[in-house]
């Protein structure tokens, strides 16, 4: 056994999170939908316990996003004894920079680009936008005129 597979395994065993395909330090919880030909980058997460989290193909998800389902904080203010999950999808070809949230009912169109340190809010955006901030902006279709001129 190489090296690697040896460190995934023992670090699986450490954080009591399944081996993935990705970086070792990628944490995935639940069971995400994720489509061929993605990239995440180590220190991600993928949080799909309780919800559906769905990323399409061709996705490029940086180091350091988090993609969670789930929002505690009225549980641990006391106004409630749940945990809210809310279903995530990212359709194919979304690129989304370091240090994201992407919140759960968030749905990002295809060919969308969400800029580094956005936090994505429970909204639709649109295929080909741009969002970037928090408070995140959408430019609606702001990649649909530059992809046209390529094909």
């Amino acid at each position: 056994m190489n090296d690697l597979k040896r460190f995934k395994r023992l670090l699986s065993r450490a954080t009591d999170f399944a081996e993935n395909p990705y970086h070792p330090l990628v944490w995935i919880n639940g069971k995400p939908k994720i489509g061929k030909g993605v990239s995440i980058g180590f220190f991600s997460e993928v949080n799909a316990k309780g919800a559906s989290v769905s990323i399409g193909d061709g996705c490029d998800i940086a180091s350091f996003v988090a993609i969670n389902c789930a929002d505690s904080h009225k549980r641990c203010l006391g106004l409630s004894e749940d945990i809210a999950r809310r279903d995530i999808t990212l359709e194919e070809r979304v690129f989304v920079g370091s240090h994201c949230v992407i919140k759960g009912g968030a749905h990002i169109g295809h060919h969308t680009v969400i800029a580094a340190g956005c936090v994505v809010e429970a909204v639709r955006i649109p295929p080909y936008s741009l969002v970037s901030g928090n408070p995140m902006t959408v430019r609606k279709g702001y990649y649909r005129k530059r992809l046209e001129k390529r094909r």
